[in-house]
């Protein structure tokens, strides 16, 4: 049974519209929710869906064509370009489909990049970055380009990346999309461990075994929402009971 949670991102009558020539595309249709502290929340979709776009919306990545996102409970398109940078930078953690290493750039340096923006202090930024890199286990991999790195090993550092200033939620966007299945369950173990230690993140993704990682599922069909799935914490000795539940789920929405 669920017990009460704090709502740490809070979407009202969200919207998004682009405009395609003389025609309107509507991405995003009137979305409420909540993302709760602490929780592994998991967005699902088909290709198309509204997915990834929402996860920007509510990332601050993207603006709103109408409607409301709330970071603990004060609307970020209120914030001025001080709090609007710091939010960007400190208050959240964007894991990239694409991966988006810098290539000219060391493992080591990519990792760091996010806190010297920040402005954090040189010594408390290497020390992060070397605790990080052991978390991840590319530790080894200091010096290297991505370029001379396993994508593997790519996916670990972004994650560590997204982790450099100690965000209050970390967001994914089908960060095991480009991945094999050994390495995809690493990067979605190291998600759930983060988690596990207190960690809010928020994972878009189209694989039903990453899904059931979720602590709340939702579903996006046509920009809306279409329908939530509840759990328990993850419990990987229980996950052929996730797997078919998660999969009723979703063929019940699709």
């Amino acid at each position: 049974m669920r017990l009460t949670k704090t709502n740490i991102i809070r979407a009202q009558n969200l919207c998004k519209t682009y405009n395609t020539g003389s025609e309107q595309y509507h991405a995003i249709r009137n979305v409420d929710l909540d993302i709760y502290e602490g929780d592994f929340t998991v967005i699902m979709g088909n290709s198309g869906s509204g997915k990834s776009t929402l996860l920007y919306l509510l990332s601050g990545l993207d603006q709103v064509t109408a409607g409301e996102v709330y970071f603990r409970d004060q609307r970020i398109d209120t914030y001025s370009e001080r709090e609007m940078s710091e939010f960007r930078t400190r208050r959240i953690g964007y894991i990239y489909q694409s991966i988006n290493l810098v290539p000219d750039l060391s493992i080591q340096d990519n990792i760091a990049l996010p806190g010297y923006i920040a402005g954090s202090k040189r010594n408390e930024i290497k020390a992060r970055t070397s605790h990080l890199m052991k978390a991840m286990d590319i530790d080894g991999q200091n010096s290297r380009l991505p370029s001379q790195t396993s994508g593997g090993q790519q996916q670990r550092a972004a994650i560590a990346r997204a982790l450099i200033n100690s965000p209050d939620i970390i967001f994914a966007d089908e960060p095991t999309g480009s991945l094999n299945h050994d390495h995809g369950k690493a990067v979605l173990d190291i998600l759930t461990d983060i988690n596990r230690k207190g960690q809010s993140v928020v994972l878009v993704t189209h694989d039903i075994q990453a899904a059931c990682r979720a602590d709340r599922l939702i579903f996006i069909r046509d920009g809306k929402v279409g329908g939530t799935l509840e759990f328990d914490k993850y419990d990987e000795h229980q996950i052929q009971d996730r797997e078919s539940m998660v999969f009723a789920f979703v063929s019940g929405k699709e």
